[in-house]
């Protein structure tokens, strides 16, 4: 299996700006290749590839030894290889006529990640020798030390670093990572996903939703109001920008550690897990408005789908189903996403479907036979039948 890791960096002031110097390189170098594409294209009408760039590279390194010289060669091919898959997404977005997103010059604080893509060249995981500590080595920067807080299991395989606010965090993307698998416990569940509780399972059991977003709301918009009020370029703006960027990054770290107890207690206490396959950036998109006939513009419940969509990315629907697969398969449990249409308006006893069965959010109660239950359960119960349906089909085929 292949897994990553984060830890936490713990480098002295001199590696701080070290690594803030090859993160501004790296960025610079990423926006000079897309001038370098665009220009080429608008003047001549000349396509730029990777396999162009990266062979100038030895030039460019060569002509700034203080600057792009002294970092290293592979992270450089690899920030290369990042803008060409930027391209090669709007190609390919372009060719399904969707909206294409052509690929942006890159500001200060939306270029965060410097990877290196193998151990041992231009960096090395575990490079000295200590009872205590772990160190990683990164050329220019030098050996830094790592708050590793578990073993790292299998292959080092890229080493990445990310700055979040004003930490340095370190990614490991591990090959051969051994399997974990848990004893079988019989059971099965199907689960709703919700924004009152974050997953109601068909067991009738409800895992709270802590709204890590709504609870810090307050702060986060007296950050916001701090931050307006600061001169543009000014150190006090700098700092206003850093305390914003610190509290987006704890509601983050508290949603991801949400996640991951939901999920593995789940896990744990079932074998099969159905769940309904999401498209959560369609449920989160904003609503259009809709033209009336002197041609100005209706809400369109416009307001109230925005606070809707807030609350299912407060929920963390997508991290929480991207985790639950991650230790399912870690754990040899099965995994079954399934059709989510009508799955709430369906009575799980008689199958009965009609919007009218939905009497609120929470209740249930079906027109034709009379059946009541929580509204999330039922659906639940609904989901757990279509996977166990589904897992039967690909067992027959």
């Amino acid at each position: 299996m292949r897994r990553s890791y984060r830890f936490l960096l713990r480098p002295t002031s001199k590696q701080a700006a070290a690594l803030a110097a090859c993160l501004e390189s790296h960025r610079q170098l990423y926006n000079a290749a897309l001038e370098h594409r665009r220009t080429a294209y608008a003047k001549a009408g000349v396509t730029i590839r990777y396999g162009d760039q990266s062979g100038e590279l030895k030039h460019i390194r060569a002509g700034d030894p203080d600057g792009q010289g002294r970092w290293s060669f592979s992270s450089q091919q690899a920030t290369l290889r990042r803008l060409d898959k930027a391209f090669g997404a709007f190609f390919r977005r372009v060719k399904k006529g969707e909206k294409p997103g052509y690929p942006r010059f890159k500001g200060r604080g939306w270029f965060d990640t410097v990877e290196w893509p193998k151990d041992g060249d231009g960096c090395r995981w575990d490079s000295q020798a200590h009872p205590t500590a772990t160190y990683v080595r990164l050329q220019g920067v030098g050996h830094v030390r790592v708050h590793q807080h578990r073993p790292v299991k299998g292959t080092v395989k890229t080493i990445s670093v990310k700055r979040e606010a004003s930490r340095w965090l370190l990614l490991l993307s591990c090959d051969h990572v051994p399997a974990q698998p848990l004893p079988a416990t019989g059971a099965a569940a199907g689960i709703d996903m919700g924004v009152t509780s974050l997953v109601t399972t068909s067991d009738g059991e409800h895992l709270a939703n802590p709204r890590h977003l709504a609870t810090s709301a307050g702060r986060l918009a007296a950050a916001q109001r701090d931050l307006a009020g600061k001169k543009r370029g000014s150190k006090r703006r700098r700092k206003a920008v850093a305390r914003l960027a610190a509290l987006h990054a704890k509601v983050r770290r508290q949603r991801l550690d949400g996640a991951h107890k939901a999920a593995l207690a789940l896990v744990r206490a079932y074998d099969l897990i159905a769940h309904e396959d999401l498209h959560i950036a369609n449920m989160t998109k904003r609503a259009a408005p809709r033209p009336d006939s002197a041609g100005g513009h209706l809400p369109n419940g416009a307001s109230a789908k925005s606070g809707l969509g807030r609350s299912i990315l407060d929920a963390g629907w997508g991290v929480f189903l991207t985790i639950l697969a991650h230790k399912a398969e870690s754990a040899g449990r099965e995994l079954i996403a399934v059709e989510p249409r009508n799955t709430s308006r369906t009575c799980s006893r008689c199958g009965h479907c009609t919007k009218e069965n939905r009497l609120t959010q929470a209740e249930f109660a079906c027109a034709a036979c009379g059946h009541t239950a929580h509204a999330d359960v039922n659906a639940a119960i609904n989901i757990l039948r279509a996977g166990l349906a589904l897992r039967d089909a690909a067992e027959a085929a």
